[in-house]
């Protein structure tokens, strides 16, 4: 067994640390928040500095999660949909043209290998961007996407159907792809925040009875529950 102990990187336009340190420690882990100037030695860019030792981290079989501008980070590094450092898709600017502020549902793949949504079927979470529009560079990449069932979460409406219609989808993204993770299941990247639901009354819709438990934590709990195991 090995310490369930994460790693939050800050800085760099990068946000939502201190709520995602908060679920971590909630679910039974424990993390530390760094600047990302402090794990490097001088100001290089993460792609180009770390990346022979993220290389070592994912062969080890830990696991790298990032949500919102962290999920940005993960695919511009080139470390989504496959760890090889090659940009393969990108999130752009919301098809409404703003910034999008509101809590949303997602459903999530079960044939996905994605560790974090094990036993996950639905999500109400909240998005908070102005560039989430989720892009393949080509159906190439969306084939490989989609045959190894690395769409993870889809944006729903309240009826739980994918939809591509506005307000459900939020940013118009292609096949409303809301996550998405490498075929190890350990790599993971969403757009939206679940880290900010962490406690039941975070919800809007807590007071009706719909929402019995604070949904994000759900994703936290897996990842520790699998790091438990190692």
């Amino acid at each position: 067994m090995v310490d369930t102990k994460a790693l939050i990187l800050t800085g760099h336009g990068v946000n939502c640390e201190q709520e995602l340190k908060y679920v971590v420690e909630k679910v039974g882990g424990s993390a530390d928040i760094k600047h990302l100037n402090e794990v490097l030695l001088d100001p290089l860019k993460i792609k180009f500095k770390l990346k022979e030792p993220l290389l070592q981290f994912i062969k080890d079989g830990k696991l790298v999660f990032g949500g919102c501008n962290g999920f940005q980070v993960l695919v511009k590094m080139g470390l989504l949909p496959v760890p090889d450092f090659k940009q393969r898709v990108t999130l752009t600017v919301n098809d409404s043209g703003k910034y999008e502020d509101r809590w949303i549902w997602l459903k999530a793949n079960k044939n996905s290998p994605c560790i974090f949504t094990k036993g996950i079927e639905y999500l109400h979470v909240p998005v908070r961007h102005g560039e989430g529009k989720f892009l393949p560079a080509d159906e190439n990449e969306l084939r490989f996407i989609t045959e190894n069932n690395l769409h993870v979460l889809q944006y729903v409406n309240e009826k739980g159907v994918v939809t591509s219609d506005y307000p459900a989808n939020p940013n118009g993204s292609v096949m409303s792809i809301a996550g998405i993770c490498d075929v190890s299941g350990r790599i993971f990247g969403l757009m939206p925040h679940p880290e900010a639901f962490n406690d039941v009354t975070n919800d809007p819709l807590w007071t009706t009875g719909v929402i019995k438990e604070a949904l994000g934590l759900r994703i936290f709990k897996n990842a520790v529950e699998y790091l438990k195991g190692l």
